[in-house]
This record gives structure tokens, C-alpha cells and sequence, in this order.
């Protein structure tokens, strides 16, 4: 099992199309489920929408079914203007039952093993929004402010899911963000929810980016982390002399 995840500056009046166009597994073989949501910053204060960008989550039997998609797929040529990534799930907290997801057993990421992407999903209890948004207002502040964040976006689907995507340089680094004493705000959070949930069901998974392509608000965020940590070149098949060495997605 692997995951996806499309991010496209699309515009505004099209963003409603690809929400509406997200596929079906009965209709796209290989896909075990998929979600298009609009997508935010992550950032302190309240949430800051873009308005003209999507974005597609999704789970797939292997490579080989996300191959056929953006091969084939309409929506998937809508947004292949934008960023693409390919991601390795090897930890699974919670539960999400829109979006199942499995780790690979035995699967595990070392401290400094390169860049983590961290997706969580929930679906919000409308009794708990005021308190779930002030709460997470403080810990995506400092989220934003943290020189170990590559990228990040929030991710919301009306009229219950909320979920974010980030990317981080390293395991240690995102959870010294998550646990660590000297920052406790998302610690704060993860403590409020548990005391009272925000959610009525939500997951935390931890992936392995290994294949990426495109641009994010015009840079490419793995390969700028690839420069400090060689291990996500190092995975990839050797390129022909002359050839970049940056991490690709067919299609």
C-alpha cells in the first residue's frame, strides 16, 4: 500500500470541479481510497484559505495503479501542473475510516533516515471547533516559525474533515516539534484532545517520501532537503551522466 498527495494552483473558478471529480475506487483500478479537499495555511490566527488551490489524498495498491492514474485520469492532468509526491506509510496512530491506512510491517524511519511527511485526518465535532481552531492556532504558529519545517498546508473538506500535510528534514526534528519540552503547544493540543476529543474519529500517519516531482509555490521541497540529507538521492536508480539525480514521478 502506498499513498499520494496532488497539491495544484488551479484557480478559482476550477477548484469546485476537482472537488467534485475526485475518483472512485470502483472506478480507477489499484485505488483503495481518495479524497479532494480545498487547502490553507498553516500559520498562526485564524485559517487562511488559498483560494485557488486543491488538493488530492489518496491510497493505491502500489505503484504500478498510481502510474495508471496519471496516465490516464482527467483530474490527474488537471493537476499535473503542480506537486506530486509518493509516500511509504510506516506509522499508523488512530483511526480515519474515510481513509484507511496501513503500515508496511516492520516498516520504521531512523531519527536522521531523511525528510518525514507527517498526514493527519479528522473529522471535526462541531461542539469542539472553537476550541480544537484556538488550539491548533498556537501550535501551527509555532509550527510555521520551526527552521525544520520544509512545507506545509492544511487540508479541509465541509463539512467535518480537517486534516494538514507537512513535510519535515528529519524524524528528530518533527518530534522535537510534536513532544519536545521547549515547545509545548502541539504537545498542548495532542493533551486537549485526549482529555476531551476534538474529533470523532482521527489518524496520524508518518511516511517515507521516495518519489516526488513538480513544484510547490515554485520550488521543488524534497530536493532542497536532499541537499543536506543524501539518503532520499541514494534511493533513487542512478540517473545517466548528465542526467538530474532529483527524486521523479512518472507520468
Amino acid at each position: 500500500m502506498i499513498l499520494s498527495v496532488h497539491i495544484a494552483d488551479l484557480g478559482v473558478r476550477s477548484v469546485p470541479g476537482v472537488l467534485r471529480g475526485c475518483p472512485r475506487p470502483g472506478d480507477t483500478p489499484g485505488l483503495r481510497s481518495a479524497h479532494t479537499t480545498f487547502t490553507g495555511a498553516i500559520a498562526a490566527g485564524p485559517p487562511r484559505l488559498h483560494p485557488g488551490r486543491a488538493a488530492l489524498i489518496a491510497t493505491w495498491e502500489d505503484d504500478a495503479a498510481l502510474d495508471g492514474f496519471l496516465a490516464e485520469s482527467p483530474l490527474a492532468r488537471r493537476l499535473a501542473d503542480g506537486w506530486q509526491v509518493r509516500l511509504q506509510p510506516v506509522r499508523v496512530s488512530g483511526r480515519w475510516s474515510p481513509m484507511p491506512v496501513e503500515a508496511e510491517p516492520g516498516a520504521a524511519l531512523d531519527d536522521e533516515d531523511g525528510p518525514v511527511a507527517v498526514l493527519t485526518l479528522g473529522q471535526l465535532r462541531w461542539r469542539r471547533a472553537l476550541p480544537f481552531l484556538r488550539a491548533n492556532s498556537r501550535a501551527a504558529g509555532r509550527a510555521e516559525a520551526d527552521p525544520t519545517l520544509i512545507a506545509s498546508l492544511a487540508l479541509a473538506r465541509p463539512p467535518r474533515f480537517v486534516g494538514t500535510f507537512s513535510l519535515w528534514r528529519s524524524v528528530s526534528a518533527m518530534r522535537r516539534y510534536a513532544y519536545g519540552s521547549a515547545r509545548p503547544e502541539h504537545r498542548a493540543v495532542v493533551d486537549a484532545h485526549q482529555a476531551k476529543p476534538f474529533h470523532h474519529e482521527a489518524a496520524f500517519v508518518r511516511c517515507r517520501p521516495y518519489a516526488a516531482r513538480g513544484t510547490w509555490d515554485g520550488r521543488e521541497p524534497l530536493p532542497a532537503a536532499a541537499a543536506t540529507v543524501p539518503c532520499i538521492r541514494a534511493e533513487q536508480p542512478r540517473a545517466r551522466p548528465g542526467a538530474s539525480d532529483t527524486p521523479r514521478l512518472p507520468g
